[in-house]
């Protein structure tokens, strides 16, 4: 099952059960949203979970991408990419709790074809604040799923305030060897889908308040859902991917984890330009520069010959066309090749400044700061070019 049948399958599954499918999905929040960019499904949709009628109705179903920079770490593992695609249902004031999970593990195993003895559930067993999620637990006991009760990791919320709930977290078996364990205890259980009992409104004192509306909010993450129906061990190496392992390797050289950095980075940086961001020094403009010059670190580590120019049109248009993106592969070559030549110019300037601090001892916090305030040199970029000696 590809990328599209993925898609395809989860959308109509919703939709012939009455919801209505979204339009638009960019990576940029609603205007007064404090965050940077789009970070879940639910993101664009928090007034209507606090009550505020939806113009759709009160079942809804979308693709929505993403971005993270929290997972940025991460990224080069079997799971985390920084620009990823979420799908998501919403029930807002309308069905309940077991009702979405039964239609999960229908879909699950019916519609996508998974082994229900490979998948394993987390629910929310209860704080010194709520109760344990009963419902939940006994309908994962009917459709006979192995349960894990927890505390913290089954409690979702998008931010210190705001919908919140208790959650139950559907895990599927990469494993070489028949399932054992538990989600908790052994990381070859994978995450493929998350259902929020979206019930309570925090406040800044920590306080929790019923919302006026019982909501069911799902997320199930693209590229690790079609990783597992493609039984691949690694999302770089599911369909999504394949014109950049095909392409990439031969151009610079790369294999591993710098490989799979360079396309994450490259792959999100194309999306974020889509979405009509460029380059800058603060906010939704430093992320993309930040991936771009973290790319340019990687491929300049045996001097500064590759270049971005490299990168051939048609993975750029082959990126901004899975994404329904309307800017052109010559804006993408712009903005990458403007920065380049930025970031030529500060490693030619920061070498020699950061030689200099370095030659008097080991960098202390005060150095990263001077190097940074008055030169702008970034400390990952100081990082950096200590590690070329």
């Amino acid at each position: 099952m590809d990328t599209r049948t993925t898609i395809d399958t989860f959308i109509g599954y919703y939709r012939e059960r009455g919801h209505h499918r979204l339009t638009g999905s960019s990576l940029l929040p609603p205007p007064g949203d404090p965050v940077l960019f789009t970070t879940s499904g639910m993101h664009p949709l928090t007034p209507y979970l606090e009550g505020r009628p939806h113009p759709g109705g009160r079942r809804l179903v979308n693709l929505q991408r993403c971005l993270r920079t929290t997972d940025l770490d991460e990224v080069g593992d079997d799971t985390h990419l920084t620009v990823f695609e979420m799908l998501g249902s919403w029930s807002l004031g309308d069905y309940d709790g077991p009702t979405s999970l039964r239609w999960g593990h229908d879909l699950l195993v019916d519609g996508f074809g998974v082994d229900p003895g490979r998948l394993h559930v987390t629910v929310f067993g209860g704080d010194d604040r709520v109760g344990p999620d009963h419902e939940s637990l006994e309908t994962w006991s009917e459709l006979g799923l192995p349960v894990e009760e927890t505390r913290e990791d089954n409690w979702w919320s998008n931010g210190p305030t705001g919908p919140c709930g208790p959650d139950s977290e559907i895990f599927y078996w990469t494993g070489d060897t028949p399932p054992e364990g538990t989600p908790t205890g052994d990381p070859r259980w994978v995450e493929v889908w998350n259902h929020v009992m979206m019930r309570y409104h925090r406040h800044p004192d920590g306080s929790l308040e019923p919302l006026v509306q019982r909501n069911v909010d799902t997320g199930m993450g693209l590229e690790r859902m079609v990783t597992v129906l493609q039984g691949r061990s690694s999302v770089f190496d599911s369909d999504g991917f394949e014109p950049w392992r095909r392409t990439v390797p031969g151009l610079w050289g790369l294999d591993g984890e710098p490989l799979r950095i360079v396309c994450d980075h490259l792959r999100s940086g194309i999306v974020v330009v889509g979405d009509g961001i460029g380059p800058s020094n603060t906010g939704q403009g430093y992320v993309l520069r930040r991936l771009l010059r973290r790319v340019l670190t990687r491929l300049w580590r045996g001097g500064e010959s590759p270049t971005l120019s490299d990168l051939p049109g048609e993975l750029i248009g082959h990126t901004l066309d899975h994404f329904g993106q309307s800017v052109g592969v010559h804006r993408v070559r712009e903005v990458f090749g403007d920065e380049e030549r930025r970031f030529r110019d500060l490693l030619r300037r920061g070498r020699p400044l950061v030689r200099r601090q370095s030659s008097r001892g080991p960098l202390g916090e005060e150095d990263y700061r001077y190097l940074h305030d008055t030169h702008g040199l970034p400390r990952e970029l100081v990082t950096g070019l200590l590690s070329e000696g």
